[in-house]
């Protein structure tokens, strides 16, 4: 479909529009999902429009094609591709994933390398004891769920983890499709570990609470100190980005 231009939100939400005539125009009525080859498609008057490398936009689900097409439909006048996160997984995962899964797949197992989970502060005491009491049921779940073994340190000094676990934390990445490994190359660098981000990925913890262990440090010091306006306010976009990523997975495996 020539005529509906390929939007790529992550160029235009950094480029930011300041004129109206540098935006994009809403230019459809209608949006559907439609199932065809390949999976769903999303519709816009009835036609698929396409990814920046001009790809279909087309998804594994019907709950994923919905939850794309339903950031489509809740654009005004102009389009504003900030408000578009589940565009922006869709088109990434087609264009960009896809050509790249062992890539993609060694940054997330880096990460299981220096995991989050593992360093529990030194000082003050009293974090200490709650990073082990909130991270510590993870690790083990990791251990027998997932077949990855990490041990815990007190510090910040990088301790190298099992080479095993740490291969063992690429292969089950790779065995996902490139929607699902896109959403877990997404959630483990905003959660600082791949073992929150393979728990939301398969259902064992929600996003906002995923998101809430990943920045224990971070609101100890609240409680200490206050929160200030700016240190909110990408609080909330990074809640809201945990949440996005929570509804990823589960429209990828309705």
């Amino acid at each position: 479909m020539n005529h509906i231009p390929p939007l790529d939100p992550n160029v235009a939400a950094r480029k930011g529009f300041r004129e109206s005539e540098e935006r994009l125009k809403r230019f459809w009525t209608a949006v559907g999902v439609s199932e065809g080859e390949g999976g769903w498609s999303v519709t816009l008057d009835g036609r698929t429009p396409k990814t920046p490398a001009h790809a279909p936009l087309t998804l594994p689900t019907k709950a994923a094609a919905r939850l794309v097409a339903d950031e489509w439909a809740a654009q005004g006048e102009f389009i504003d591709p900030a408000i578009m996160p589940a565009t922006r997984l869709a088109s990434t995962a087609i264009d960009r994933v896809s050509q790249a899964r062992e890539a993609v797949a060694d940054e997330i197992a880096a990460f299981a390398g220096s995991d989050l989970v593992c360093y529990l502060a030194e000082h003050p005491t009293a974090l200490a004891v709650e990073q082990a009491r909130e991270w510590t049921p993870w690790r083990d779940w990791a251990a027998l769920e997932l077949g990855v073994v990490l041990e815990p340190v007190e510090g910040i000094i990088h301790r190298a983890q099992d080479p095993a676990s740490v291969a063992r934390t690429r292969e089950l990445a790779l065995r996902l499709d490139d929607f699902a490994l896109t959403g877990l190359a997404m959630a483990t660098p905003l959660l600082g570990s791949a073992v929150l981000a393979f728990a939301v990925q398969r259902g064992r913890l929600e996003g906002e609470a995923a998101f809430e262990l990943s920045r224990l440090d971070e609101a100890f010091q609240e409680r200490q100190w206050g929160v200030d306006a700016e240190a909110a306010e990408r609080t909330a976009a990074r809640r809201a980005e945990a949440l996005l990523l929570e509804r990823w997975f589960r429209a990828l495996q309705s």
